[in-house]
Order: C-alpha cells, then sequence, then structure tokens
C-alpha cells in the first residue's frame, strides 16, 4: 500500500473508461454487422435466412459463454493484454471473411472466431474497468459502458450498410479492419490494468492499494463461481430476466429487423438508420439508468424497462404495417431501454455476491442473455422461412418481457451473500 494518492484535477480512471467505450463501441459495431450481409449472403451464395441465422446464433451464444472465463483472464492476464489478443484476433477474422465461398467457412469466422473475440470485450470488461478503478460512480460508469453497443450500431451500421450497397460487403469488412487496427494501437499505448499503475487511488477513495493478485484457475474458478451461484435464488431470477433480454435485443431486434424491415419494402438503409436511431435513445437511456441506479431500487427499475420493452414489441407488428412514422416511434420507446437493464442487474448481482465475485456471477448471468439472443437469432429466421412473416416472433417476445417484468418484482430486496469458497 502506498500513501494517500495527492489530489488531482485529472483521473487517470476517465481514459480507460474512453477506451474501453470505444472497444465497446467497435465490438459492438462488428458484432451486428451479419444483419446487414444477411441479404447480400442470400443473394451472392444462394444460403438461405435460417442458415445464416443459424452462424449468427453460434456467435451470439459463443459471445456470451466467454463472459466468465473473460473475467478471470482479465483478472490473471491484466485488461490491457486481453483487449489486445482480443482485437488482434478479431482483425484477423475480418481480414479473412472476404475470402469465403461456403457457409462452414461464415461458421467458423463468424460463429467462433468472431464470437469469442468480441466476448472478450463484452459487458464483463465494462463491470471489470468500473470494479477496478471506480467506488464512486460506479453505476453511471457501468451505464456509460454498457450504452457503448447502442452507440457502436449508432456509428457503424448506417456507415456499413451505406457502403454495403453502394461498393459491396467486402468493402465494409475492409473498413472495419482498418478501424481496429487503429484501435489496437491506441489501447496498446494508452490502456492501463490497475490506478496502482498511474500511482492513484479508485475513484472516491485516497489510499493506493495494490491489486492482489489472482487466485485460482482460469477454467476452473468461474465454474466453481457457478457451481455457487446456482444454489441462489436471486441468480436463477437475474438469469432468468436477462434470458428473456437477450431474446428480445440483440438475438431479434438486433439480427431481423433490417431483414423484416425489407419485408415490407424498407430500404435497407433506412432501416439501419432506425437500428442507428434506437442507439442514440439507448445511449441516453442506458447512462441515465446506471444514474439511476446509484439512486434507486433496482428491482423496480427492471420491472419498467422490461414491462416498457414488452409493450414497444407488442407495438412492432402494427408500425411495420403502416407509415415510417409509426417505426420511429417505437424506435424511441425501444431504444431507451433497449440495455438499460444492465445497470440494475449489475448492482443487483453486487449486492448479492460481493465486489470479488461481481464480476464473474455477472459473466454467468451474460450466458443465460446470450443463450436468449441465440435462440431468438435462429428461432426467428427458422420461423420467418416457414411463415413468411416475423409477426409471431415479435409477439412473442413481447409477452415474455411482460413476464420478465414480474421476475424482477421477485427479486428479494435483502438477500444473503453466497458463502464464499472460491476468490474471484
Amino acid at each position: 500500500m502506498k500513501p494517500p494518492a495527492a489530489v488531482s484535477k485529472f483521473y487517470y480512471g476517465w481514459v480507460v473508461v474512453l477506451l474501453a467505450f470505444v472497444s465497446l463501441l467497435v465490438s459492438a459495431g462488428i458484432r451486428s454487422m451479419p444483419s446487414i450481409f444477411m441479404v447480400p449472403f442470400e443473394h451472392e451464395f444462394g444460403w438461405s435466412r435460417g442458415g445464416i441465422s443459424g452462424v449468427i446464433s453460434i456467435g451470439i451464444f459463443l459471445y456470451g459463454l466467454i463472459g466468465p472465463f473473460s473475467a478471470a483472464l482479465l483478472a490473471k492476464f491484466g485488461i490491457r493484454r486481453m483487449m489486445v489478443i482480443a482485437l488482434a484476433v478479431l482483425a484477423g477474422s475480418l481480414a479473412i471473411t472476404p475470402l469465403i465461398t461456403e457457409l462452414w467457412q461464415f461458421k467458423l469466422l463468424w460463429g467462433l472466431v468472431s464470437g469469442l473475440a468480441t466476448g472478450m470485450m463484452a459487458n464483463v470488461l465494462g463491470v471489470t474497468v468500473a470494479n477496478r478503478w471506480f467506488v464512486e460512480r460506479k453505476g453511471l460508469v457501468v451505464g456509460i459502458l454498457t450504452a457503448s453497443a447502442a452507440t457502436g450500431q449508432l456509428l457503424f451500421l448506417p456507415l456499413l450498410a451505406h457502403i454495403t450497397v453502394n461498393d459491396g460487403w467486402r468493402h465494409a469488412v475492409y473498413t472495419s479492419v482498418a478501424v481496429v487496427l487503429v484501435l489496437l494501437v491506441v489501447v496498446a499505448l494508452f490502456m492501463r490494468n490497475h490506478p496502482y499503475d498511474v500511482g492513484a487511488a479508485a475513484y472516491g477513495t485516497s489510499e493506493v492499494v495494490k491489486p492482489a493478485a489472482f487466485q485460482g484457475s482460469i477454467l476452473l474458478t468461474p465454474l466453481l463461481t457457478l457451481r455457487d451461484a446456482l444454489k441462489n435464488r436471486t441468480f436463477w431470477l437475474l438469469g432468468g430476466t436477462f434470458f428473456f433480454c437477450g431474446f428480445s435485443t440483440n438475438g431479434l431486434i438486433g439480427t431481423h429487423l433490417i431483414a423484416a424491415c425489407g419485408d415490407h419494402g424498407i430500404e435497407e438503409v433506412m432501416a439501419a438508420g432506425l437500428l442507428a436511431f434506437m442507439g442514440i435513445f439507448d445511449l441516453v437511456g442506458t447512462t441515465l439508468s446506471g444514474w439511476l441506479s446509484d439512486r434507486f431500487d433496482a428491482r423496480k427499475l427492471l420491472f419498467w424497462y422490461y414491462g416498457l420493452r414488452g409493450l414497444s414489441l407488442l407495438f412492432l407488428p402494427y408500425a411495420l404495417d403502416t407509415t415510417p412514422t409509426m417505426l420511429v416511434v417505437f424506435s424511441v420507446f425501444y431504444g431507451l431501454d433497449w440495455i438499460a437493464t444492465v445497470p440494475p442487474t449489475v448492482k443487483l448481482a453486487a449486492q448479492e455476491f460481493g465486489k470479488e465475485k461481481a464480476g464473474m456471477v455477472f459473466g454467468w448471468v451474460v450466458v443465460a442473455h446470450q443463450i436468449g439472443a441465440s435462440m431468438a437469432a435462429y428461432g426467428a429466421g427458422i420461423v420467418r422461412d416457414m411463415t413468411g412473416t416475423y409477426t409471431t416472433v415479435f409477439v412473442t417476445a413481447g409477452f415474455i418481457c411482460l413476464i420478465a417484468a414480474i421476475m424482477a418484482l421477485r427479486i428479494a430486496k435483502k438477500a444473503a451473500a453466497l458463502p464464499v469458497s472460491v476468490q474471484a
């Protein structure tokens, strides 16, 4: 332990937050690219909507599954090293993508490699940064970093859709490779693992404390954490609500909205613009959610978020069948709480399992989220192939969000923490 840190007007943790925000932004933008490529791949390769959706489904699942192990890797090897490795792997998989000719190659690059690489830069990264660098304003930081996923769509999707329509999908991929390579260099130069590395204390404290070394196995520790968490009712409720969250967001809307708009004669660039418009409002809504989570009952926040999302999804089939104005209305209300559920979920996990285990436990909650997203991504494509419409899936998602709202209120307000059997 060092003496109390000198008072400084500038806190380097905000640089770390900015780098994490941009990395999560780019990762989310790249993760959403297959939604733009769905129609071009149908036309160029003759692949079915269900087949392409299956690849996206695999990627979404692995994106979530790597989360708990990502938390362990970040703890053992450091944030900067793991981010550089993930960005390098992602750049490599992107660079090879224009050479694909078969569906199995798409599965390998976007189902396996890209899924694992982007999974290293998912919500667990944001939670790790917030827990290490902040004691005060932690909820706000989680909200900001969570909102980066929506901002990734805001910046990337309309641009990549425009490039795809005008120059072809391969040029969109080359653009993404260039962005990832630039980001890799910036992260390697400026990212830091812990406040101790710059002689600072965590925000809200005054003592500079050296981080404890990671204890345990990278593979075994997350599994032992899951074993303990499975004994806890709150974990099941958080995982269940997040399963429905994933089903109704990136698995369904993030993957299929552009294609659904195409079924109603709406051009791809305009449809991508709707997702970007949602991103604007989710950036506001999720950041505000982080601020609210620092001040109000997280269970009640989740009740309102899931309830309002469910109503907006029930409204979507009507919006698609009427005027573009109705789609804009949907984009506003749906966008405001697209991933606003993350800050209160993180808060509840930390309250229940403690700061040390919160990142790994939340990683397993995210696995449930991605299983739901994976099922929606694949299932919606199959239902569309069978019925010619997405209406049934949108309505189903709306009702399960209303169920999730009720589940959120079932979470105990004050629950005893799990007995600690492993050091996460």
